[in-house]
């Protein structure tokens, strides 16, 4: 089917204002931002995949039709909502079509009795959140990319977000969702608090990256939302398995911050630039403990006890603070070209591990990277995301890039490799909250092992034509 016969059959099965194939929008549309893709677009070259045409529904019943005519059809299909993707997930196969869900927006019910609320998949996260803070509720669900983040590629991604040590991830705060097959079933996971009637159903779809089926609807937990009664504080540790071990003493012995970050001394010069805050060499924690006034100062009256065991130096709340105003900046300036002034490529890879092994990936990995990579201008990390079995570490890192953008990706994935090579030499999870996306496919049969089977039978079962976002989760069988 070439390019002119599929924009006709789409049209007619959505409407021809639904469908479209200008470049602009295509290439707005095709848009991800991994490392090497800024890179990429700020040397003015773009060597990413080119879908044929966006298609743009905004009701369920236009996404059944557009994938059953697309299933019928055999032609790929890349789903997204928002586009905040830093994995490649929303890079389109070449010919193929863009379902964007972005269109499909709006809060349908705020049930305060429940404590829940009920959201179109293109409904922009910080748009839910200031509604439900006008009614005295939130999500709880604070991910970097909240400015730019919808609900559908929330649950897409099985997203987590900054609070999570408190809240969870997306896959404890989604309540029943609605989603539609590859061949334009509908199907809807109801609402209700917790039932025993076989598998969960919901996790078929979180995240599964639109390689199952296209979120349409969710519904999510509320919380209260008590900003004033939040306690803050910071602490300098001797260094980062100091401090790995002062936030597992906190989990294992059951309490829930509600923001644990634990910075290595290389981030804190490089990236929150508090260096005259934290003495020369150490790692910085930062705390923020939440709910009703009495849990959150106790939280942080138990916080502040491990500071003393762990001799641990009170730096007060304003470092917290400042993360606090910043932490969202950076969805502000990803496509500003600073780094490619600099000649550099800069990105984050997130994984998790337990914790008898957490501290040897981070030593490992930054061993590594700035050893083996000359081109290696800064490598660190934090942990954020914290567990009473674990955590995750954020690797953060930046090399030069001499070759130009033709090199980018390689060069980029030399440097990944070593990230994932080492969490999962480890027993460790190459990805903790961005979804695999592409460029970690071809480490999932080493990430599921045994399991990894089921994954392919999934597929076969849920999209047997397998046009949904082909080269996510998923290696290619020959």
């Amino acid at each position: 089917m070439d390019k002119q016969e599929l924009v006709r059959g789409l049209s007619a099965a959505v409407g021809a204002e639904n469908v479209f194939a200008d470049e602009q929008t295509i290439c707005e549309s095709s848009k991800d931002y991994i490392g090497f893709r800024i890179f990429e677009r700020a040397d003015g070259k773009s060597f990413a995949p080119r879908a044929a045409c966006v298609v743009r529904p905004h009701t369920v019943e236009e996404v059944s039709r557009t994938l059953r005519f697309l299933n019928e059809n055999r032609v790929d299909v890349t789903p997204r909502t928002g586009g905040s993707s830093v994995t490649q997930s929303i890079e389109p196969v070449e010919g193929g079509v863009i379902l964007d869900g972005s269109a499909m927006s709006g809060i349908l019910e705020i049930n305060e009795t429940n404590m829940t609320v009920t959201a179109r998949c293109g409904t922009p996260l910080e748009y839910l959140e200031n509604a439900l803070n006008e009614r005295g509720f939130t999500t709880g669900h604070f991910p970097q990319s909240l400015p730019m983040a919808h609900v559908g590629g929330l649950v897409a991604t099985r997203s987590t977000g900054q609070f999570s040590t408190l809240y969870g991830g997306i896959e404890e705060l989604v309540v029943g969702l609605e989603a539609v097959l590859p061949d334009g079933t509908v199907v809807r996971v109801k609402n209700v608090p917790r039932r025993s009637c076989g598998p969960d159903l919901r996790q078929l779809f979180i995240g599964s990256e639109g390689a199952l089926a296209f979120v349409t609807e969710a519904t999510l937990k509320l919380f209260r939302y008590r900003p004033d009664e939040r306690w803050m504080r910071a602490y300098a540790v001797a260094d980062m398995r100091r401090g790995l071990e002062f936030i597992r003493a906190v989990m294992a012995d059951g309490y829930k911050p509600a923001v644990v970050r634990l910075h290595d001394a290389a981030e804190v010069m490089m990236v929150l630039g508090m260096s005259e805050a934290v003495p020369e060499g150490q790692a910085l924690l930062l705390f923020l403990c939440e709910g009703p006034r009495a849990i959150a100062e106790a939280t942080g009256d138990a916080v502040a006890e491990y500071a003393r065991k762990f001799d641990a130096a009170d730096l007060g709340g304003k470092p917290v603070e400042a993360w606090f105003r910043t932490r969202n900046d950076v969805c502000r300036t990803l496509d500003n070209g600073l780094y490619h002034e600099m000649g550099v490529i800069a990105d984050t890879c997130e994984i998790s591990a337990n914790w008898d092994e957490i501290g040897n990936i981070y030593d490992a990995v930054v061993a590594r990277l700035t050893g083996e990579v000359e081109e290696m201008a800064y490598a660190g990390g934090h942990a954020s995301h914290c567990y009473a079995q674990g955590t995750n570490i954020y690797f953060t890192f930046a090399f030069m890039e001499e070759k130009g953008a033709q090199a980018a990706e390689a060069d980029y994935m030399r440097v990944v490799a070593i990230i994932l090579e080492e969490t999962l030499r480890r027993g460790g999870s190459v990805a903790h909250h961005h979804g695999s996306g592409r460029y970690r496919t071809r480490f999932m049969p080493e990430e599921h092992g045994s399991s990894y089977e089921l994954m392919y039978r999934l597929k076969d079962a849920l999209d047997p034509n397998g046009i949904m976002n082909k080269g996510v989760l998923l290696v290619e069988r020959k």
